[in-house]
């Protein structure tokens, strides 16, 4: 899979538009080798590590997170996180594409925004409708919808049907801004098809497109927002449940990432020759 790293020599074509500061892998940089979970909270990603624990070196900080990657990089692979909001998430991203990962999938939380997604559901992410900054800088375009990698997603769609699991799939909406999502945005991205809104998937699939790999996202339904009242569930025992069931599943998913996905993936939209 070739990498779009978009740099430019000093002077040379494309130097007035290339980024002057990119992420890089150095000396000491860690191996996470090619597939990477990121996690948004950091009770999953504990839960996934005590799982995982078998197959899983010594773990690292990187800014506010930690890495952990795997012993065999040619079958296992790394976690990340706890993360939150698209442009932390983003800067996370492009340095694991820098050191090495090139399919990703995204753990994380999100809202209904339709009645028949209830609290402790499962959403895999078919898409996202940007409602974020972090993609504008990716050639994408607010309302615009990026799609997730189809063969990744496909991927994660068998584990869960394997592992016994239901699901919804469908698009997501990313805000930047959880105390503005008013009646009027949540009518409008319901005309656009999305189930749900959370805050980074729409940024990592631009920044997988751009660079050329591969991003998928997989959701449990933390609360409620389609009545235009706010319905928490945080401390719902479905809502435990079901991040505890895909734990499992996701902590055996590691092997099959490394096969070959369906011949789908993104291009780059600006490929290095």
């Amino acid at each position: 899979m070739t990498v779009n790293n978009h740099q430019a020599t000093q002077g040379g074509p494309g130097a007035v538009t290339a980024a002057i500061v990119n992420p890089v892998k150095r000396k000491n940089s860690p191996d996470p080798g090619s597939v990477a979970l990121m996690v948004s909270n950091a009770a999953d990603l504990q839960r996934l590590t005590g799982a995982m624990a078998p197959d899983l070196g010594p773990s690292r900080n990187v800014l506010m997170s930690r890495l952990f990657c795997p012993v065999d990089t040619d079958k296992g692979g790394a976690l990340i996180g706890p993360v939150i909001g698209a442009p932390y998430a983003v800067i996370l991203f492009e340095n694991l594409i820098a050191w090495g990962v090139r399919r990703l999938i995204y753990v994380g939380w999100c809202g209904a925004i339709v009645p028949d997604v209830h609290i402790g559901d499962l959403i895999l992410a078919s898409g996202s409708v940007v409602d974020e900054g972090t993609s504008l800088h990716y050639h994408q375009e607010i309302n615009g919808v990026v799609p997730a990698a189809q063969g990744l997603t496909r991927k994660i769609s068998k584990a869960l049907s394997r592992g016994g699991l239901d699901f919804h799939q469908g698009l997501a909406w990313t805000t930047d801004a959880i105390f503005r999502e008013t009646g009027e945005k949540l009518i409008k991205f319901q005309k656009i098809g999305a189930l749900c809104v959370e805050m980074e998937l729409s940024a990592l699939f631009s920044v997988a497109r751009f660079r050329g790999v591969e991003a998928a996202g997989i959701l449990v339904v933390s609360d409620e927002l389609a009545s235009f009242k706010w319905q928490s569930g945080f401390g719902d025992k479905r809502f435990k449940q079901t991040r505890r069931n895909l734990c499992e599943v996701l902590a055996g998913l590691g092997p099959s990432l490394h096969e070959d996905a369906d011949p789908d993936k993104p291009e780059a939209d600006r490929p290095l020759s």
